[in-house]
């Protein structure tokens, strides 16, 4: 999958603009926080702007266009989600290496040892497993749970 597709597909799990007081994001619009953008004017933030975040700050940090594709989705679509560095460490606890969130070459190497279904059903565990322990699983965990179960439905 490449970029695009995968922005198109995510893009949709994240919606237009809301400043929900639960979020500890703050207002957010197409899953752009303000939490983690304090100089954006969120609110003005067009698609365009945001598929320029996405592939520079999630996509290409993430290293996606070297994981194998359903991975690739899956570790896109976790960044956007609960961060990049979050992303990579549960990437990093799927195959075993030590999770301090840079994608680098041990990492890289331990993906491609593995089959790439079962990294994904993997990786989903362990990024559901982490969701529900968080405090906002109450106000935000039906939506995340369908999301990845979207993901696994997508797992070959």
């Amino acid at each position: 999958m490449d970029f695009n597709t995968a922005f198109e597909r995510v893009i949709h799990s994240e919606g237009g603009y809301v400043d929900d007081s639960r979020d500890p994001g703050l207002e957010t619009k197409f899953g752009i926080s303000k939490r983690a953008y304090p100089q954006l004017d969120i609110k003005a933030l067009t698609l365009a702007d945001a598929k320029v975040i996405y592939r520079r700050d999630y996509w290409q940090r993430c290293r996606c266009d070297e994981l194998p594709e359903g991975v690739a989705f899956d570790m896109f679509d976790a960044a956007v989600n609960s961060g990049p560095g979050q992303a990579i460490r549960w990437l990093q606890r799927a195959v075993g290496v030590a999770d301090d969130g840079v994608l680098g070459p041990l990492t890289l190497a331990a993906v491609r040892r593995l089959e790439p279904g079962a990294l994904r059903a993997r990786y989903s565990g362990i990024r559901l497993d982490f969701m529900t322990q968080l405090s906002t699983w109450d106000a935000f965990g039906k939506g995340w749970a369908r999301r990845i179960a979207a993901n696994l439905r997508e797992v070959t």
